[in-house]
């Protein structure tokens, strides 16, 4: 399930990728526009101006502002960034993999085979889908 923090995320990203001059916005606007507690959106915005995706400015005029056009931000950046590994399980991650304590053998193990389904199918979507069309 999505956290809320991610959830959030994608929508203050999405809020910021829709304006058509790309000035810096001020976290309450963002807050009161997408009705997101100002003090988590304050947290989210820092995880994401860390991580290369925003920048901002301080004072007057301040604020936060996408670093890239959205077209190139794809959703594996973000949902890596907000939400950790995309995969289900640490066993078929393919940026955070820990062997399971309780499988023996990877290979024959049937639920690893249908998470790395899953992981696949996810990918899929997520490298194909840019914060470009969270704005359609």
């Amino acid at each position: 399930m999505l956290s809320k923090k991610t959830k959030y995320g994608l929508k203050a990203l999405a809020y910021l990728a829709k304006r058509e001059d790309k000035t810096p916005v001020q976290i309450s606007e963002i807050s009161k526009s997408e009705n997101i507690s100002q003090k988590f959106l304050e947290s989210i915005l820092l995880t994401l101006r860390k991580s290369g995706i925003l920048g901002s400015k301080k004072g007057k005029g301040g604020g936060y502002y996408l670093l890239k056009d959205p077209a190139d931000v794809p959703m594996t950046d973000i949902i890596r960034v907000l939400e950790g590994p995309i995969a289900m399980l640490p066993c078929v991650s393919l940026n955070f993999y820990e062997k399971c304590d309780d499988c023996p053998d990877e290979h024959t193990c049937s639920v690893h085979k249908l998470m790395i389904q899953v992981r696949d199918s996810t990918l899929l979507i997520f490298r194909n889908t840019t914060l470009a069309d969270l704005t359609i």
